[in-house]
């Protein structure tokens, strides 16, 4: 019934392409009808900043433990000359916030605040001196100003941005797997630590945590649903599997479109895969999602993937029309083989907190600008964000 609801819903939705250029709704009508009317925080604010960092810690120190990372700084300006600012996405429709600094230098740097340190982290590799199975991680914060703020997109993000060393011969989907289980392992046992140090978190109005994580490829989702578009193919499996990880986001799928665009110049999702019962398939990337039960939506967690190599990022660059980039510095050391192979992702703080925390918005968990528009909209069904 639910399910059935839920595709009458997306009738109404505009084409495939729209859905393509990443998150957020569209209008603050839209934001209206979807936020829950039966809203009840579980924790107070201030109970819920202790929940929060309870679960901060918990979790870094875990995905060291998993993973063998290593907690490291990690810049918010980069050079703009550098190319290791994160575009998002191929279209360069997200740019970043630019500015000069650098007080009585004859050419001011030319600095950019960072939308996320995916380059970053694989050069970063190079000057920690990282060895194959090492890796890095860091407590990330970045502006993204092109996005519509909306209960789970914010202009301030927070992330858990990591990266780690591998070999050519983990290059592959059963490496990817392996990570991803790895990591959906630490954000359950999070989740069930938060339940048990605060027990007003375990309400019989939600379900528990999925133990476990379903793997799909955006191939098999389209085959799935191929009328649908991209959130709203995520919408009806989510309530299939309440924890997925699709792979495969930004190669061209059989209808035309990728299931979402994905910039060129980080994750491979060109690399020819075969899937378990032998088809053809492509990418060695992914997003992690789950089923939100408080704002009853689909909801992102992670964006993570095995890195290009020269030969891919050439590729890649070659489908999106880039391949100016490769004078940059960050694309002339791929090039080069000046910096690893490397597997990496970003895991949304807030986003995590959220869910494990049972907040119906990003404001409930972050500080950030929000609308007077959405603030009101939230006001109407007890949701009350942090200023």
């Amino acid at each position: 019934m639910e399910e059935q609801k839920n595709l009458n819903q997306t009738q109404n939705y505009g084409d495939k392409r729209a859905d393509l250029a990443g998150p957020g709704v569209s209008t603050y009508e839209e934001v209206e009808k979807i936020l829950p009317n039966d809203y009840e925080p579980l924790l107070p604010p201030l109970e819920r900043m202790k929940a929060l960092f309870a679960v901060k810690e918990y979790i870094e120190k875990n995905l060291c433990k998993e993973l063998n990372l290593t907690m490291v700084q990690v810049p918010l300006i980069v050079t703009k000359e550098s190319g290791v600012n994160d575009y998002l996405d191929r279209d360069g429709s997200r740019t970043p916030i630019e500015f000069d600094c650098g007080l009585g230098l004859d050419e001011p740097i030319k600095a950019q605040v960072v939308q996320a340190a995916t380059k970053w982290k694989r050069m970063a590799l190079k000057q920690f001196g990282c060895k194959p199975g090492e890796g890095i991680l860091t407590d990330m914060r970045a502006v993204r100003k092109d996005y519509f703020l909306d209960h789970d997109h914010s202009a301030y993000v927070d992330q858990w941005d990591w990266e780690r060393v591998i070999t050519p011969e983990e290059r592959n989907l059963n490496f990817l797997k392996d990570i991803v289980r790895k990591i959906w392992k630490v954000i359950y046992n999070a989740g069930k630590f938060a339940q048990e140090n605060w027990p007003e978190l375990k309400n019989p109005k939600y379900p528990d945590f999925p133990e476990e994580i379903t793997f799909l490829h955006a191939e098999d989702i389209l085959d799935m649903y191929p009328n649908l578009p991209r959130k709203q193919r995520e919408t009806m499996i989510l309530q299939k599997y309440p924890a997925v990880f699709i792979i495969g986001i930004g190669w061209t799928l059989k209808d035309g479109y990728p299931h979402e665009m994905r910039a060129a110049d980080y994750d491979d999702w060109v690399t020819e895969t075969v899937s378990e019962d032998g088809r053809p398939m492509h990418g060695l990337n992914g997003d992690i999602l789950v089923w939100n039960p408080v704002t009853r939506r689909r909801h992102e967690l992670s964006s993570m993937g095995i890195r290009v190599t020269k030969e891919t990022l050439v590729k890649q660059l070659e489908i999106t029309g880039q391949l100016d980039f490769l004078k940059l510095p960050y694309h002339q050391a791929i090039l080069n083989d000046e910096i690893p192979l490397s597997i990496g992702g970003g895991i949304g703080q807030s986003r995590t907190y959220m869910y494990l925390l049972r907040t119906a918005h990003l404001g409930e968990v972050s500080v950030s600008v929000w609308p007077k528009v959405l603030k009101e909209i939230c006001a109407k069904r007890n949701i009350h964000v942090l200023e």
